[in-house]
């Protein structure tokens, strides 16, 4: 069995039953490298440490170390979605656990929730969504891509053993889609999430909440000016998040040399009423910082920038 094929679902790890055949497991070397390993009766586990047979693993308890056959001990468990996320296979650039975390809390994301997702990519935020939604949620991914779409699927299901009755995964554009749907939280992950804002506001409803994942600071200005001059959402709020491990060891404390830093900005907004619905007032700036920006003239700049270039390039070759 390769590690591609689909499994019956990852059991929950610090389950207390004996490792199975077919299960998916993690394997740990002693300098904390993991592998991910599918266990089928016959076959062999290869590595710089050695040979086990998958035989060695089957039947056994998680949290055991098993020895190879140049004597290096392997430590196996039942992986976590987020040692699943690292080692599974992925088309488009995943959303890791820090973001995650930070999206399901700041779109406030719970048990029973629809919620609608843009860019399915590789199905790592779809399986953290799906865990929060719970099996009275929903939610529903859009993804203009086939092959992402498809590796969304392949790893959605063999993490849950399985695509679940609870999630919908469709092929297209969510803009052409949002104005008929009905939704708790919208979860942008796409290059221009500005384009959804008119459709994300027609599909919540007053209090509901839309949440943007976007790497640049551009990106970030033009949401929230798209937001804010909608008028249908308040409560427009940026942020990211840094995460720095530590070493432990004895009296040897020390931050580790390296740290997850920027990956993204989370922007989140409440849908409101408009104000001659009764909404609240368009928010006051702090600064005075001029005439609003003319994002159509901004685009036809950088297409201007991206022919020139392409003159360049041309010129170059010639």
């Amino acid at each position: 069995m390769t590690d591609d094929q689909p499994t019956t679902g990852v059991v929950l790890a610090g389950t207390d039953a004996p490792l199975a055949e077919g299960e998916l497991v993690v394997l740990s070397d002693r300098k904390g490298r993991r592998y991910l390993v599918t266990l089928a009766a016959g076959e062999e586990w290869h590595s710089h440490a050695g040979v086990v047979p998958h035989d060695d693993f089957i039947g056994r308890t998680e949290g055991m170390a098993v020895r190879t056959n140049r004597n290096m001990e392997v430590t196996v468990f039942r992986p976590t979605r987020e040692e699943f996320v690292l080692k599974m296979k992925r088309g488009a650039q995943v959303v890791y656990t820090k973001d995650q975390a930070m999206i399901v809390a700041a779109a406030d994301i719970q048990p029973g929730c629809t919620v609608v997702e843009a860019g399915a990519g590789s199905g790592a935020l779809t399986m953290a969504l799906l865990a929060a939604v719970g099996p009275r949620g929903r939610v529903i991914s859009y993804e203009r891509r086939d092959d992402h779409l498809a590796h969304a699927r392949r790893n959605v299901a063999r993490w849950l053993g399985g695509e679940p009755d609870n999630w919908e995964c469709r092929a297209g554009d969510l803009a052409d889609a949002l104005p008929g749907l009905s939704a708790h939280r919208i979860v942008l992950d796409m290059l221009e999430p500005w384009r959804m804002v008119a459709g994300a506001a027609e599909a919540l409803a007053p209090g509901g909440i839309v949440l943007a994942y976007m790497p640049t600071v551009p990106q970030v200005m033009r949401f929230s000016e798209t937001l804010w001059a909608d008028g249908r959402f308040a409560l427009v709020k940026t942020s990211e998040t840094l995460v720095r491990n530590w070493d432990v060891d004895g009296l040897a404390v020390r931050p580790a040399h390296r740290m997850v830093a920027h990956t993204a900005f989370l922007t989140t907004a409440r849908r409101v009423l408009r104000r001659e619905e009764g909404g609240p007032p368009l928010p006051r700036r702090k600064l005075d910082t001029g005439p609003a920006i003319d994002w159509d003239a901004v685009d036809r700049g950088g297409a201007q920038e991206d022919a020139a270039a392409e003159r360049d390039e041309d010129d170059g070759d010639a």
